[in-house]
């Protein structure tokens, strides 16, 4: 007969109670922000070589708020005097050709021999979200660690050209703590990839091979500013196929025209992984540089990114306070309902809101 008392195998357990999802400290008590540094103070910890006040000073010219814009141009023009010390170098190439482990690979030779690297890299931005994953640093494990280096990720924003928007600003904040080499690594090559090449020394462009046509495989535009073309992952059996696109690389390099600078371009194989062709890299940089200096480019090309900078902050200047004018904002805010709906066509809604805008400055 069945035992129909016997206690069940399957029963509910008492479940554990969780915890707040709110630290109860929280709730009792409000955590006074710390303010801001002044710019003297930024500038002090700069000099001084303290990463933290470095990484907040980059935050704050980072910064889309208002209120820190004029704290932000203050910490710039404080630090611009002791800038200028750095030979600037930009990173670019498709994804996927190897950038962060180039840099990882040259980085650690060049701490190695006492050199203090700052390694800029910028990341690509959602448009959807506006959100960015930073993932450089994490890429670069060993350089991230070392005492003599600096890696900075940095969202590129809206900002075209694979850079971010005040990437030219943190460049001055870095000397300024004493790196003398700064790598700026793009987010990789595009049609508007070239805004790098107007605020570095050296334009540096890292190649694949094997991966489809090389002479068609990127933008002429880029190949004719570029100071060096280097083949990357050139080991195992991709040996052969990198000095096949070398070759392929010099033929077509010679029908371009020569360079504004006088220095041939050279191209080279490389390999991050066995180290092969890494040194040679940086005596092609160093070559560069001693061969510009000698006939005045170098500095040419440092006083034209300064009139560079100067038309760059006129436009954003304004930009900024075009959006910001509360006039156009109010006005913008009504026009858009008529766009959608066709009453008004976008150039017709454009002309309107910049009379407005001339108007009411005059």
């Amino acid at each position: 007969m069945k035992n129909t008392h016997l206690p069940s195998a399957l029963h509910v357990m008492e479940g554990v109670e969780q915890p707040d999802s709110v630290s109860p400290y929280l709730k009792t008590k409000k955590i006074a922000r710390k303010p801001h540094l002044s710019a003297d103070e930024y500038l002090q910890g700069i000099l001084a070589g303290n990463r933290v006040i470095l990484s907040q000073a980059i935050t704050l010219i980072e910064s889309v708020n208002p209120k820190h814009h004029e704290l932000a141009q203050q910490v710039i023009e404080k630090a611009l005097p002791y800038s200028g010390n750095s030979l600037r170098v930009g990173i670019t190439g498709v994804p996927g050709v190897g950038k962060s482990t180039f840099i990882e690979a040259l980085g650690k030779q060049l701490t190695t021999k006492g050199h203090h690297l700052a390694v800029l890299a910028i990341d690509p931005s959602s448009e959807r979200s506006k959100g960015s994953i930073l993932g450089d640093k994490t890429r670069m494990e060993d350089l991230a660690v070392d005492p003599n280096a600096f890696i900075r990720p940095s969202p590129s924003g809206l900002t075209l050209g694979g850079v971010a928007r005040k990437t030219r600003e943190t460049i001055i904040l870095c000397e300024a703590a004493g790196f003398d080499v700064i790598f700026v690594e793009t987010v990789g090559v595009g049609q508007s990839e070239t805004v790098v090449k107007t605020m570095v020394d050296f334009f540096l462009l890292l190649m694949l091979a094997g991966a489809g046509d090389e002479l068609q495989g990127i933008k002429r535009g880029i190949m004719e500013m570029a100071d060096a073309l280097i083949i990357t992952k050139a080991d195992g059996d991709n040996i052969i196929a990198a000095q096949h696109a070398r070759s392929l690389y010099l033929s077509a390099l010679r029908l371009f025209p020569q360079m504004e600078s006088g220095w041939s371009v050279p191209v080279n194989v490389c390999s991050s992984v066995t180290k092969l062709g890494v040194d040679q890299v940086w005596e092609i940089i160093k070559e560069y540089e001693k061969s510009t200096k000698e006939n005045q480019y170098f500095y040419h090309q440092r006083t034209e990114q300064l009139i560079r900078i100067f038309y760059d902050w006129i436009d954003h200047t304004l930009k900024e306070n075009f959006y910001h004018h509360p006039v156009v904002k109010e006005h913008i805010e009504k026009l858009i309902p008529e766009i959608k709906s066709g009453k008004i066509t976008p150039y017709q809604a454009g002309g309107l809101v910049l009379q407005i805008y001339q108007s009411s400055n005059l």
